[in-house]
């Protein structure tokens, strides 16, 4: 086998054990090592009618203000947010949650733009977290490349 058809294979075997990790692990609330925000509608059934809903979740550096934080950059749209997930994994945390907003505060046909703009609030707790995070001692030598994704709601970059 020559090195070209080994690397072939050894990027395949990568693809596929990411892909089944994936799987395994849909559903549950796992923080990564990349930095991330993923806003997109969804259909709670206890949502009230009348309003609607998104989940939502932020991955990134664990600070003890970061749910207050949260709860401040949505505080301005006036929504409810339900049904809270936080798991910890060494340094890193992911926030996953239920954001509820009545339906005449977003308007017709503008769910896409209202989750842009909660995304764009959790982003910018992000860049803040992330901020702070590089000015802390003795970190430096401990951190890789900052890695950053966005999720959901057609914008995707990284």
């Amino acid at each position: 086998m020559d090195k070209a058809t080994l690397l072939a294979e050894v990027i395949s075997q990568v693809k596929l054990l990411k892909k089944q990790a994936a799987e395994a692990t849909k559903g549950l609330v796992i923080p990564t090592d990349a930095d991330e925000v993923t806003v997109e509608p969804c259909n709670d059934h206890d949502v009230p009618f009348g309003f609607v809903s998104f989940r939502a979740s932020l991955c990134c550096h664990y600070k003890p203000e970061l749910i207050l934080e949260i709860r401040k950059g949505l505080e301005a749209y006036k929504l409810s947010i339900t049904k809270p997930e936080i798991s910890t994994l060494g340094s890193r945390v992911k926030s996953v949650f239920i954001v509820i907003a009545r339906k005449e505060q977003i308007g017709d046909g503008k769910r896409g733009r209202f989750a842009r703009s909660i995304r764009d609030a959790l982003f910018s707790i992000l860049k803040k977290s992330s901020a702070s995070e590089e000015l802390l001692p003795g970190e430096t030598l401990l951190s890789k490349r900052r890695k950053v994704a966005f999720f959901g709601d057609s914008s995707s970059s990284s």
